[in-house]
């Protein structure tokens, strides 16, 4: 299985997805500041990796720690938990895996720093595994919802890469492959960081999974002349009315899906559902360095000067979404009631 993190006691390897597939890299983290730095240069990426690698960047920077004063070591921790909440905006799965490192700390802070960061360790090693756990089981659930011989779209990158391990969109998608279904997936390039082109691709390949790749603008024909049965993304943050912040172009994927009447399916975990918000226009957007848009691998694309607009999300209002798919079942018509019974949430 693909592994974009890898944790080693001591230090944290990230596979540095800016890289691929040109090469398969991985960066060595050994401090918090490093491990919020791959966040945010995009190194790693894709909510659930995020929040798992934030997690043992915090293990790493309580082991910085060592030899603090017991009275300065809690402002200490805090603020690089602070310092690491503000790598990337959107993806709330980063707040989730600090908070829940946080709720940690606090239940262990007076023990010796051998057992807090022992603890530490314990608690990222868990949101670690959950995670490749819970995307097999929206793998398992989702497959249902892929029929014999279906031509799929995707969009970004939601795969082994954008998680702990396996995927989730596309962890729908492999788990089809492995109970026997002959599928066919069109990997959409997803300017302007080509998420698409770049991972998506690379990992159909490795997993001998077959797939065309297809620009962003074409999608709509696609549709137009029947290639697309559906469309599956995964999600970066879920309002409580099922309002869903993902990789820039989903909309419109959404409103096209609407129009040609093809099923719009969003995989996430529970932990990107947001139910503190109302509605998708709570959700923060991240806008991202102009560079992204000006220019391709270094390579200057437009005129000096250009004036450049990169967000790197839009929301999809749940209007548009035919069901979101999460390791606790199906939500279908997703808006608060449902999403609460499904989370089993009173």
């Amino acid at each position: 299985m693909i592994k974009p993190i890898i944790w080693q006691k001591t230090k944290l390897k990230i596979l540095d997805q800016r890289r691929i597939p040109l090469a398969v890299d991985y960066i060595i983290c050994s401090t918090c500041r490093e491990v919020a730095e791959c966040i945010g240069n995009l190194s790693v990426r894709g909510a659930p990796a995020i929040g798992s690698a934030a997690a043992f960047g915090l293990v790493l920077g309580a082991q910085e720690l060592k030899g603090f004063p017991k009275e300065g070591f809690n402002h200490a921790f805090r603020e690089k938990a602070s310092n690491m909440l503000q790598a990337r905006p959107t993806a709330v799965n980063l707040s989730w895996a600090v908070e829940r490192m946080l709720r940690k700390y606090e239940s262990i802070k007076e023990k010796d720093l051998g057992e807090l960061t022992g603890g530490l360790e314990e608690e990222a090693l868990t949101i670690y595994k959950e995670d490749i756990v819970g995307n097999k089981k929206i793998g398992q659930i989702g497959s249902s919802l892929i029929p014999e011989g279906a031509q799929i779209l995707t969009h970004c990158n939601a795969g082994a890469l954008a998680t702990a391990g396996y995927g989730t969109a596309l962890g729908v998608v492999r788990w089809a492959v492995g109970q026997g279904k002959e599928i066919h997936v069109y990997v959409d390039e997803t300017r302007p960081v080509l998420q698409g082109a770049r991972l998506t691709a690379w990992e159909m390949k490795q997993e001998e999974i077959p797939y065309t790749l297809i620009t962003d603008n074409m999608a709509g024909m696609l549709m137009q002349k029947g290639k697309i049965d559906l469309v599956i993304v995964g999600a970066d943050r879920i309002a409580q009315n099922g309002d869903t912040a993902n990789k820039i172009g989903t909309y419109s994927l959404a409103v096209l899906a609407k129009y040609h009447d093809i099923p719009f399916y969003v995989a996430a975990p529970s932990s990107t559902f947001d139910l503190t918000l109302t509605s998708g226009e709570e959700i923060p957007i991240e806008e991202r360095d102009p560079r992204e848009v000006t220019h391709v691998f270094e390579q200057r694309i437009t005129p000096e000067g250009c004036s450049v607009f990169n967000p790197s999300f839009d929301v999809t209002p749940a209007g548009l979404i035919s069901a979101i798919i999460t390791e606790k079942g199906i939500i279908e018509n997703p808006q608060k009631e449902n999403i609460l019974s499904v989370m089993q949430i009173n």
